[in-house]
């Protein structure tokens, strides 16, 4: 599959500096590929350290500008943190991905309060203070920048067992909305994207995954992860820096018709 990197005519994101959190493996890590493969220079994060530090080693042998920071993407001081890293390494900041979040499936009536205050915390309140702390630093450059937020299919269609899930990221995507009055002035985008089904590591437990979305996605498979990262690449770029306030689903047509894979 053709990504954004490989059709590009151009570094669109050279002299650019981005933060992904969540991003050892899977869609976090293909978009701070295809973002280094783009000139831009990347704080890698994710709470595994094991997992940062390997995505990272596997995009500076590729030849992209690229460091690791491990640690918990909801926890405010750490959140700075990272924002004080790229600014010390790079300079400045002017793209940030608020990838990281975790999925509890669970039952409405038996979900427990731990569950529930675990995927708030991360989904909605690491987002919340990363877009927060990033937009500040923005602001403080005078340079403008743009924020992406990783919303679900599951905030726009119901999704079993995942009503806490789902709200955190219909919530997202109004958070984006919110922003546009917020930081527009300063010239910077905020936008989500919400994937459908996607192929990533965690799914290959699942020998049914493939066959089960390919089934009931109308262009006939799950996304790859290139596909969301080709997105997020383009909400990111200059191509479309009078796009704000939007949420693009990648999903192959499944909140069309929205069959359950139950």
């Amino acid at each position: 599959m053709q990504n954004f990197s490989s059709v590009a005519s151009a570094q669109l994101f050279k002299d650019h500096t981005a933060i992904v959190t969540g991003a050892g493996q899977g869609i976090g890590f293909e978009i701070c590929r295809q973002l280094a493969c783009q000139g831009a220079s990347v704080v890698l994060n994710d709470l595994d350290g094991t997992l940062a530090e390997t995505a990272t080693e596997s995009i500076r042998a590729a030849g992209g500008n690229c460091i690791a920071m491990p640690g918990d993407a909801s926890d405010l001081e750490f959140i700075e943190e990272m924002v004080r890293e790229v600014v010390n390494k790079f300079g400045k900041l002017t793209r940030v991905v608020a990838n990281a979040g975790i999925t509890l499936f669970g039952d409405f009536l038996n979900y427990p309060e731990d569950s529930f205050s675990r995927v708030m915390k991360l989904n909605l309140g690491g987002s919340f203070f990363l877009a927060q702390a990033a937009a500040r630093q923005m602001i403080a450059q005078k340079s403008g920048g743009s924020i992406l937020f990783m919303s679900s299919v599951t905030g726009h269609q119901a999704h079993k067992n995942l009503a806490a899930y789902g709200m955190t990221k219909a919530a997202l995507e109004m958070l984006a909305k919110t922003l546009v009055v917020e930081l527009s002035e300063y010239g910077i985008t905020v936008n989500s994207i919400a994937p459908g089904a996607t192929s990533t590591e965690r799914t290959t437990n699942d020998e049914d995954y493939v066959k089960t979305w390919s089934r009931i996605t109308p262009m006939g498979r799950p996304a790859e992860v290139a596909d969301i990262a080709n997105a997020a690449l383009f909400l990111l770029s200059p191509l479309s820096e009078h796009i704000t306030g939007q949420s693009l689903i990648v999903d192959g047509g499944w909140t069309s018709v929205s069959p359950s894979p139950y």
